[in-house]
């Protein structure tokens, strides 16, 4: 009996081997674009619910079960630091920092299929004293302060006014930003922070 489970055995990791390698192979001509490196998050977007009586180009509270498209995270337990991004058609992308939005608006169709920055009606980002959403490029942002955001490093928070980005950078050190000068390029060191590799 014993000898006859061990034969068992020894067919079931047979054939695993042999579909494990086939399917590796079709996993590998079909990303064959991408990077060997590359992870695979899926996080889909959140339709527009007219019932809710909000226009759909308005900021919408981040749902709990909702994943940031860059990094996998969730926006809803970082909420003074979350982002979201509003297509033409309504859908909404919620991402988990300020530093996120600006690694995901580089390369929109990559994170979300289907979509482009064309198609973007609206951007927003959370100000970090007061938690309110405020349009992301009307927000100013610190880089290189002691402030650590959800991804344990520096994520840019964003504020309503140049004020409160100056008295947070006394207080925490860094500099403040533009959204246009972040849209153009981000800061070395922010750029390595990005989970995926850009070829």
């Amino acid at each position: 009996m014993q000898r006859r489970l061990m034969l068992m055995a020894a067919g079931v990791t047979g054939l695993l081997a042999v579909g494990g390698t086939a399917l590796l192979g079709r996993r590998g001509a079909r990303a064959s674009a991408a990077s060997e490196d590359d992870i695979c998050i899926v996080a889909p977007t959140f339709a527009h619910d007219p019932a809710t009586g909000r226009a759909p180009g308005a900021p919408r509270a981040v749902p709990p079960q909702a994943r940031c498209p860059v990094c996998g995270m969730f926006p809803a337990r970082y909420p003074r630091w979350a982002a979201q991004v509003i297509f033409a058609n309504g859908d909404v992308q919620y991402i988990d920092s300020p530093l996120n939005l600006f690694l995901y608006l580089q390369q929109v169709p990559r994170y979300t299929a289907g979509q482009s920055t064309a198609s973007i009606v609206a951007a927003y980002v959370t100000d970090l004293d007061t938690g309110a959403w405020i349009p992301a490029d009307q927000a100013w942002y610190v880089h290189g302060s002691r402030q650590m955001g959800p991804m344990r490093s520096g994520n840019l928070p964003a504020f309503a006014t140049l004020d409160q980005a100056r008295a947070f950078a006394a207080r925490e050190g860094g500099e403040w930003l533009t959204a246009e000068v972040l849209r153009k390029g981000l800061p070395a060191s922010l750029q390595q922070l990005a989970p995926h590799t850009h070829g």
